[in-house]
């Protein structure tokens, strides 16, 4: 059957080429233990994978012993290479880039691979140096955190790459020989022997550690990520999602140390981790260890964003830069999934001039822009039924691919919605998630989210109508302005929304009308 451009089956496609302009791009790693494909929506400044996948091929094992590249991982890459090209063309995407990292550059046969990679894929392959790869590294975290501070660390199989980052400035990256295959090469299977290694090797990237006290160390790479899932499981963590997720360097030796002890298969958790993987956890964690101990940092921060959205970031234009990925992300979901795109931007000033007027309770800038991004997220649930319309958002709020927010902000912006569903009693909220999101900022979801419970029913969550019926606190009294021709939307329900959120503010409620 032939699809025209009016077709339904054609809408979804059509759709998020609106939201994000420009064909699909895709980036292929070649790394020294996995080869991955990932293939975005397009160049955004919040980039949506559309396919993501990986195998693990072991290219770099043994490298620095043996000054080769391992034989069946080069099989198995090209192997890969040649899927990821087909799953490309399927996925019609526009731009590709392929990335070699440091077994390619280590090995003596790293030339003869690159070609056979390059006549596997049909495009040249860009072999990163170990500074190209730090800076990438370090787009990467200032693409998905907001306001970074500290030093990333991303652990490869091959090598580690350390970067300074301040806010979108990048410091000077150092790489080290201290990837996981390549300190299990160097150390012949020995923790004892790779420890030493690792603290010998750290010392000539002094300058990056020195500046690393009191400050976030951001963990970039596999192994890594999955010491961070482990530790979660470990903890009885209430989330799953890694990116953001921030562990406390104390509590993160003392896990490191155990890792390091026992056998990874009686670990809590273990089978998430790739049985390929596995034996890398533990030289995984003697350099993280190594790098607590020397950097003294204040928090450990999990990344999921690295080399490839690194270079995402760096496609982009300086306007497209300074965006907030958060806000740009949740401004996509309201796109697709609202019933008027126009109503979440109007909901942001609304409730910008009502937390204007309540002089006791300032935000942070940071505040802010979670209380934007909740308003633009606050319909994203309508389709679903109405009896599970707050668990429904909550869920898909709490466990979205969102950029730029940590897990006290996931907490917030889901609770935030799923109150503005089923009421701010306290009860009615996830313990867990209240724990996560802290008392201010529990606090301020259950506002947020009475503020939403009074827009709701005289918008209909349509554009138009929130910015003529202001809701301001005004000499100790909540206040909601109807003009004269809205009168008739001063129902029961509104007032009793409106006293609703007048009893969070001790004061009371009327309603204006003309």
């Amino acid at each position: 059957m032939d699809l025209d451009s009016s077709s339904p089956a054609r809408m979804p496609r059509e759709a998020l080429a609106q939201v994000v302009p420009g064909e699909p791009i895709a980036i292929v790693d070649i790394g020294s233990n996995s080869v991955r494909l990932v293939a975005y929506s397009g160049l955004s400044r919040a980039p949506t994978p559309l396919y993501n996948e990986k195998l693990l091929c072991g290219l770099g094992r043994n490298v620095l012993t043996t000054g080769r590249l391992h034989e069946e991982g080069v099989r198995r890459a090209l192997q890969a290479l040649a899927r990821f090209r087909e799953l490309c063309r399927t996925i019609q995407v526009g731009r590709t880039f392929v990335l070699a990292t440091a077994a390619a550059r280590d090995a003596e046969n790293g030339p003869d691979f690159l070609r056979a990679a390059e006549a596997a894929w049909g495009q040249p392959v860009e072999l990163l140096s170990g500074r190209r790869e730090a800076e990438l590294s370090a787009y990467g975290v200032i693409s998905g955190f907001y306001a970074p501070d500290g030093v990333v660390g991303d652990l490869g199989g091959g090598s580690l790459e350390l970067v300074d980052v301040r806010g979108a400035a990048v410091g000077r990256g150092v790489t080290t020989p201290l990837g996981g295959l390549a300190l299990q090469d160097l150390s012949g299977g020995s923790l004892k022997k790779a420890r030493k290694i690792a603290a010998e090797t750290l010392k000539k990237a002094a300058p990056q550690l020195e500046t690393l006290r009191g400050r976030t160390f951001y963990a970039v790479g596999g192994t890594w990520r999955a010491l961070a899932r482990l530790h979660q499981a470990a903890r009885g963590y209430p989330m799953r999602v890694m990116h953001g997720y921030t562990i406390d360097p104390a509590d993160e030796l003392t896990f490191l140390e155990v890792v390091e002890r026992v056998d990874a298969a009686t670990l809590a958790a273990v089978e998430s981790v790739s049985e390929a993987r596995r034996p890398l956890l533990a030289y995984g964690a003697v350099v993280l260890e190594e790098i607590i101990r020397s950097g003294r940092p204040r928090e450990i921060a999990v990344s999921a964003t690295g080399v490839r959205e690194g270079l995402l970031y760096e496609l982009l234009d300086p306007a497209s830069r300074s965006e907030d990925p958060l806000l740009v992300a949740a401004a996509e979901l309201n796109w697709l999934r609202a019933r008027s795109p126009g109503h979440g931007p109007e909901l942001q000033a609304w409730t910008d001039a009502f937390m204007a007027s309540l002089d006791n309770m300032p935000e942070t800038a940071d505040e802010r822009r979670l209380r934007h991004a909740a308003c633009l997220l606050a319909d994203i649930g309508w389709r679903t039924h109405p009896d599970y319309r707050g668990e429904q958002s909550l869920n898909l709020i709490a466990h979205g691919a969102f950029v730029g927010i940590d897990h006290p902000g996931r907490a917030y912006l889901a609770v935030a919605v799923f109150f503005r569903h089923e009421g701010v009693a306290p009860e009615k909220a996830s313990p867990t998630l209240r724990q996560l999101a802290g008392g201010r900022l529990f606090e301020l979801a259950r506002l947020l989210g009475a503020t939403l419970r009074v827009a709701f029913p005289i918008s209909v969550a349509m554009e138009g109508v929130l910015p003529r019926t202001p809701l301001l606190l005004r000499d100790g009294a909540l206040v909601l302005h109807l003009p004269e021709d809205l009168r008739a939307l001063a129902s029961d329900r509104v007032a009793n929304r409106l006293r609703g959120l007048a009893r969070l503010l001790g004061v009371e409620a009327r309603i204006a009308v003309g």
